[in-house]
């Protein structure tokens, strides 16, 4: 039998910083509380403190049942399964852990079970002792009273009087199912519920922090540094002003950056520059065809750029127009290149082989409109391109959802084409990930 002081060596027991509402939340079902609703900032010791929970509760309780879910089956293995292996190893010795099913098999009889719950029906059928969901705002919004509530409150012949307890630990999504357990955790004196908060800067450096903030736009820092539940204001791109506004035009030596999206009417792409050293974005022409294709799209190119001197030109745009499925007809981008080779174009195709997630490539776009610290690298001709300012000025989301775009506007796709340039050359994933891990 390995003791813990091995695991220890092993590296995953290494000593946390102490805060008081981590610690709280650790005490919080020994002192009754089922459902512990944790908002908290991204890296700031919420997973951490769950997966150490979990094991420690495991070990210690002999013949239970544990689970730890996420929103996918993937997902909560990525996160979890490595770190869980490694934090019970001290009870792993008679039967080696399920790597088909994800599951943990303590020496005491008690198991730790991995569970995805894009199909949430998974944990049903098993008596829980208690468990932990993560990224519980990216749940699917039905299945906590379909699903999850009624396997937690499965009637156990052997402990009648026993109910099992949950975690729901994340960063919050908007004003979504999670707000609503947050709000309720709050405010219903329900002894069951109680909120843990706390921010990311209550744990991390302050360089760190700084470095977030200046990748960031504001809204996405308070959601994913504060956890903040940001309400939508209706406006994708709120930051966005005259602040954002440039008289500047383009210059004949320049690379032209022109961004697309596949969309059959208005089909709508923007052209711009890069300036200040490559960091900043400047959108100055662009080209709005009603009921054109592609190859229309590159004539309208060729002839406003003929005196252009730099004839290489970067393509960004919709992935789906590479395999020319959008609108049944023959590639867009095979159309779009062979007229700029016709007439002395050449050019480097910078389009992904598949979408980017629709939040990552708005957060991308709002971090260059403006950062957390206030830094602003997107800026726009309004005169030269008047649809990239409407679009970025008028664009609101689509009624209830707290991403998808109005597809009313017909401002819209304009600011799609510029999003996929962006998810390209400044994503924000990308810069996130620069920020080094910290252990908390």
């Amino acid at each position: 039998m390995l003791s813990l002081q091995t695991s220890k060596e092993l590296g995953r027991w290494y000593k946390l910083i102490e805060h008081p509402v981590q610690a709280a939340l650790v005490a919080a079902v020994g002192n009754g509380v089922r459902f512990p609703v944790v908002p908290a900032g991204r890296r700031s010791g919420k997973t951490e403190r769950a997966k150490r929970f979990v094991a420690k509760q495991a070990m210690k309780n002999p013949n239970e049942r544990y689970f730890i879910a996420a929103p996918t089956r993937d997902q909560v293995k990525k996160i979890y399964w490595a770190d869980m292996k490694q934090l019970c190893l001290c009870s792993l010795q008679k039967k080696a852990p399920s790597e088909t099913d994800l599951i943990i098999y303590m020496d005491n009889g008690s198991e730790v079970h991995l569970i995805g719950l894009d199909k949430p029906e998974r944990i049903e059928g098993i008596l829980w002792t208690g468990g932990v969901i993560d990224e519980i705002a990216d749940v699917k919004p039905d299945a906590w009273e379909a699903n999850i509530r009624p396997a937690l409150d499965t009637f156990n012949p052997t402990r009648p009087d026993y109910r099992a307890w949950c975690w729901l630990i994340g960063v919050p999504d908007g004003l979504n199912h999670y707000y609503d357990m947050a709000k309720y955790a709050e405010t219903a004196n329900d002894p069951e519920w109680k909120c843990y908060h706390w921010k990311s800067s209550e744990i991390l450096p302050a360089e760190t922090i700084a470095a977030a903030k200046r990748h960031m736009s504001m809204r996405q820092y308070k959601q994913e540094y504060e956890a903040d539940f940001v309400g939508a204001t209706g406006r994708i791109y709120e930051d966005y002003s005259t602040d954002n506004h440039t008289d500047v035009v383009i210059e004949p030596h320049e690379q032209l950056l022109w961004m697309h999206d596949q969309n059959f009417t208005p089909l709508s792409s923007a052209v711009g520059v890069r300036r200040n050293d490559g960091m900043s974005l400047m959108l100055l022409d662009e080209i709005v065809l009603t009921s054109a294709v592609s190859k229309q799209s590159a004539i309208e190119f060729v002839d406003k750029f003929k005196d252009h001197q730099n004839k290489h030109v970067l393509i960004y745009g919709d992935p789906a127009g590479q395999a020319g499925e959008k609108h049944g007809h023959a590639s867009d981008y095979v159309d779009i290149e062979s007229v700029l080779k016709a007439n002395g174009w050449t050019f480097t195709r910078k389009v992904k082989p598949a979408h980017p997630s629709i939040k990552d490539r708005q957060n991308s776009v709002r971090a260059m409109i403006c950062t957390a610290d206030g830094n602003r690298r997107l800026f726009v001709n309004p005169v030269t391109a008047k649809w990239c300012d409407k679009g970025l000025s008028t664009v609101q989301l689509q009624e209830g959802s707290t991403f998808q775009e109005d597809q009313r506007n017909k401002y819209q796709h304009i600011t799609t084409a510029i999003g996929y340039c962006i998810d390209v050359e400044w994503p924000v994933i990308k810069r996130i990930a620069t920020i080094q891990p910290l252990r908390v």
